[in-house]
């Protein structure tokens, strides 16, 4: 088994989480493919003491289901890295394998679910069940008091967590959100690289929402 660090270990579902089968299919699959392979839930990856919490949708295939590390291994961390490391709050090597040296400060990467999902499209079944997780890291992150979702699915499971009402916070790139106990949700499209290969989402854009984090920062 790949190790992967676990700053958030006791929240963490176990290696073999039963919960969604088709994941579970999925990653026995793939586990008889690739055995090399993390194929299991990805961990949180970050500064346990973050003010920073940055939730994605899923695991990539050949991301962080392959090297166990968020956003480690797919063109999305390499926007992703880049710009958290623009803004001070990573340094490291980024090469897109799971040896990279990358440390998170002040940020920490979640996601809204922790196994891959086939074509990398979870169902809502499958966001609800893995929910109570991201609930459980919320709540072991005091002071993370601005959160950044990347994508619309990862902004309605956030504004579920942190007790927001989704009819008043609506997704749209750039849109601010402040939850009842004053935590503060940012939105940005998912940095994927089909979103950044169609112009959707463009590194200025990205930037410019963690631009505003660092505003807001606690």
């Amino acid at each position: 088994m790949i190790s992967a660090p676990l700053p958030l270990a006791p929240t963490e579902p176990p290696y073999d989480c039963p919960r969604c089968p088709r994941l579970v299919d999925l990653r026995h699959e793939l586990r008889a493919r690739h055995p090399e392979w993390w194929n299991a839930p990805v961990p949180a990856f970050g500064d346990p003491h973050a003010w920073l919490a940055i939730v994605g949708l899923a695991p990539g295939m050949k991301g962080a289901n392959r090297t166990g590390r968020a956003f480690i291994g797919d063109d999305a961390g390499k926007l992703l890295y880049a710009t958290l490391a623009k803004f001070g709050l990573a340094t490291g090597t980024f090469t897109g394998s799971r040896e990279d040296d990358i440390v998170l400060d002040g940020a920490i990467i979640l996601n809204a679910v922790k196994c891959l999902p086939p074509g990398n499209a979870p169902t809502p079944e499958e966001v609800r069940t893995c929910r109570t997780f991201l609930s459980g890291q919320a709540d072991a992150l005091p002071t993370a008091r601005v959160y950044v979702a990347l994508g619309q699915v990862a902004h309605q499971s956030v504004v579920k967590v942190l007790g927001g009402k989704l009819p008043k916070a609506r997704f749209a790139h750039g849109a601010e959100h402040r939850v009842p106990d004053g935590r503060v949700l940012l939105d940005s499209y998912h940095c994927s690289r089909y979103n950044q290969n169609t112009g959707r989402l463009t590194a200025d854009m990205f930037e410019s929402v963690f631009a505003r984090a660092l505003e807001l920062r606690p």
